[in-house]
């Protein structure tokens, strides 16, 4: 009997030992993409749990961009971070200067001995998520850029071709007032002013948004869009939103329901809203790269970047990063972020997936498709790289709050915009002595 007994308690044991041997690591991946997109990811979780064995990656919704960031700062303070973490690109500047909370992708790839090659990724991604000696802070992921979308329903009723979209300011200006005089309520709206109408409206211009090459340069940066050309622009667009041209309809996304509606002809706003768009909307529409002026020496140059990469907080074991790379090899593979730029409308971050979507016939079937990847695959110059700012998040309130008294008489453009660059100073003042 305590022969039986001790040959039990050795079998338990081995038997502990072996489970101990395979037990699973779990990946923490914290998310903020709600709905049918929160559906993909964590179908790219599953795909990647699917194909081995190790590691088990596990993706949780945290909310908002802003929330999630917050969170996870809390979580790190309490030494329970996520693996994982998911920041839009405005909350670049704000991950990179924070010592210690975060480990670079670069570094985390060349610890697990995973191939790794920033090159490959499309110039105006990569080059923003670079780090400042060479290889990638974090992983591009949900990338996006600002293209316009026109309602080829309402330029045929207006007399408009519906296949000759407003290729300059100057042109879209003239078609909004056809589409007006046709019955429209709206002939032009846009989706986050400041992204598009001063941040990407810069780099697209290929002109300082703001000083050290857009933040790049050093942490001593200041704002420089209240230009002759950045107060000319919003000049441009009170005066059209007075004649009816041009309609304000809010911070965030709110003016993309006002355009799948029927209400509006034109449309500014993220490449991404293309689902969503063709989801909703009961007419034909286009897509059509972001308007510009041809009077600005190296105009159009390359849009900005928009949506979210993947980090990799700090003090996690060896074993956890290891996991951490392969999932994200598996996330760099050509077909897999082929398939995830077909299915949601972000852009294919590396020139592979591009290759890949073009050849299946993607943009052939889906027209327009290609716009905003064409926008970006250029090679970007010091002003067109991108903007990477310390409180960027607080400087476009800033932004937000000053262009609405231009929209409602209250502020001439220049001095909206020279307010917004005094009272944005003072943030980048106060960020560059906390990470001094």
């Amino acid at each position: 009997m305590k022969l039986k007994f001790n040959a039990l308690a050795i079998a338990c044991a081995l038997a502990t030992v072996s489970v101990s041997a395979h037990a699973v690591t779990e990946i923490s991946w914290w998310h903020s993409m709600a709905g049918a997109l929160g559906d993909r990811v964590n179908g790219l979780a599953n795909e990647f749990n699917k194909s081995q064995t190790e590691y088990k990656v596990v993706p949780i919704y945290k909310g908002a961009y802003d929330e999630a960031m917050a969170a996870a700062t809390a979580a790190y303070r309490a030494g329970n971070a996520p693996d994982i973490l998911q920041v839009f690109e405005v909350g670049t500047a704000t991950m990179m200067y924070s010592k210690g909370a975060i480990k670079p992708v670069s570094e985390v790839m060349k610890l697990a001995g995973e191939p790794f090659d920033p090159a490959s990724y499309v110039p105006a991604i990569g080059g923003y998520y670079a780090a400042p000696k060479g290889g990638l802070l974090s992983l591009p992921f949900n990338s996006s850029t600002t293209v316009m979308f026109y309602n080829k329903d309402m330029f045929a009723k207006a007399g408009l071709d519906p296949n000759k979209p407003p290729v300059t300011w100057t042109e879209l200006a003239a078609d909004a007032a056809k589409l007006k005089a046709s019955g429209a309520k709206c002939g032009y709206t846009t989706t986050w002013q400041s992204w598009v109408e001063l941040e990407s409206f810069s780099t697209w211009h290929n002109v300082e948004f703001a000083s050290k090459n857009n933040g790049f340069d050093g942490l001593d940066t200041r704002l420089k869009f209240n230009s002759p050309l950045h107060v000319k622009h919003i000049e441009n667009l009170a005066n059209w939103a007075k004649q009816g041209l041009f309609t304000y309809a809010g911070r965030k996304d709110e003016a993309t329901s006002k355009f799948y509606a029927g209400e509006c002809g034109m449309l500014t706003g993220s490449s991404s809203s293309y689902a969503d768009i063709a989801k909703n909307s009961k007419f034909k529409f286009g897509i059509a790269t972001l308007p510009y002026y041809n009077d600005v020496p190296g105009a159009p140059q390359n849009t900005m970047i928009g949506g979210a990469s993947l980090w990799v907080m700090g003090g996690k074991k060896t074993e956890d990063y290891k996991g951490v790379a392969k999932f994200f090899k598996f996330l760099s593979q050509p077909e897999v972020q082929a398939k995830w730029h077909q299915e949601t409308g972000y852009l294919p971050t590396t020139l592979a997936a591009y290759e890949i979507t073009r050849k299946s016939g993607f943009y052939d079937r889906n027209p327009g498709t290609d716009v905003p990847v064409k926008q970006m695959i250029t090679k970007t110059t010091d002003k067109s790289r991108g903007i990477r700012l310390g409180n960027m998040p607080q400087i476009r309130t800033i932004i937000d709050e000053e262009l609405e008294n231009v929209w409602a008489g209250k502020k001439s453009a220049k001095q909206a915009l020279d307010t917004a660059v005094e009272r944005g100073n003072l943030l980048l003042e106060r960020f560059e002595k906390t990470n001094k």
